[in-house]
């Protein structure tokens, strides 16, 4: 995994609005799993240009690292990733609970908790009320 953050030319968020659903965003007194206000079904922030930072700072995994394979795209893997740290972060869609558990998503997390771990980090899955480490 990339520790460096910065966004790829090749990779665009397209309709995926995970990042609008699956955190929760103080900011906007929003609880995790649930839509934000701003988002549009389909066509993503009503407030794109005036979001506030914390959200035009974030980008998930998917776009900021050109090694994930295609199978990981957001819309695809119904998940949403990020690094804090030493920590990947998974956010799963709790109206897909079981994907993150299936292949090829099961095993490539493996083997990054594993990673991880040599370095003191870890692997977190977040989906609906429960969550994992891996």
């Amino acid at each position: 995994m990339s520790t460096i953050m910065e966004n790829t030319e090749s990779r665009t968020c397209g309709t995926c609005t995970l990042c609008c659903r699956l955190p929760d965003i103080d900011h906007f007194d929003k609880p995790a799993n649930a839509w934000c206000s701003h988002c549009v079904e389909g066509q993503g922030c009503s407030i794109y240009a005036e979001r506030p930072s914390l959200c035009r700072d974030f980008l998930c995994l998917w776009r900021t690292d050109d090694s994930l394979p295609p199978e990981w795209d957001p819309k695809i893997s119904k998940m949403m990733i990020y690094e804090q740290g030493p920590q990947i972060t998974v956010l799963a869609d709790p109206d897909h609970p079981e994907l993150w558990r299936s292949e090829p998503y099961r095993s490539q997390l493996e083997s990054w908790a594993t990673k991880a771990e040599s370095s003191g980090g870890y692997v977190i899955v977040f989906c609906g009320e429960e969550v994992f480490k891996i």
